[in-house]
């Protein structure tokens, strides 16, 4: 167990770099989990956390690559709901990181 500190606070974070407590997550949080990935968030970037995060909320669980490409062509339509563009935004492994950077738990069936 690592912890990431956020101004004043220290975060807990598991042996691969997620948030131990969902509870913890916020943008600040979000912009220091990207800044340990080398990755600058960009509008596109939070669009997809947003998206990720209320689908947490509504499935309770952080969906793989394939669904997840299938829910942003569904609600950003066919342009960002793919496989380059996420990719292209989370360095190759869009399920995993963008989860991580959003707060959320590691995709189950994702290596």
């Amino acid at each position: 167990m690592s912890t990431l500190t956020v101004g004043p606070r220290a975060i807990e974070l598991d042996k691969d770099g997620y948030l131990v407590n969902l509870e913890d997550w916020s943008a600040e949080v979000a912009e220091a989990l990207a800044t340990a990935e080398a990755l600058e968030l960009s509008a596109e970037h939070w669009e997809v956390l947003d998206l990720l995060r209320g689908f947490y909320q509504e499935f309770q669980l952080s969906p793989a690559t394939r669904p997840l490409i299938k829910y942003c062509a569904l609600k950003l339509g066919p342009d960002k709901g793919n496989s380059l563009h996420l990719n292209r935004l989370f360095k190759g492994t869009p399920a995993k990181l963008a989860a991580k950077l959003a707060g959320l738990p590691r995709p189950t069936n994702c290596l």
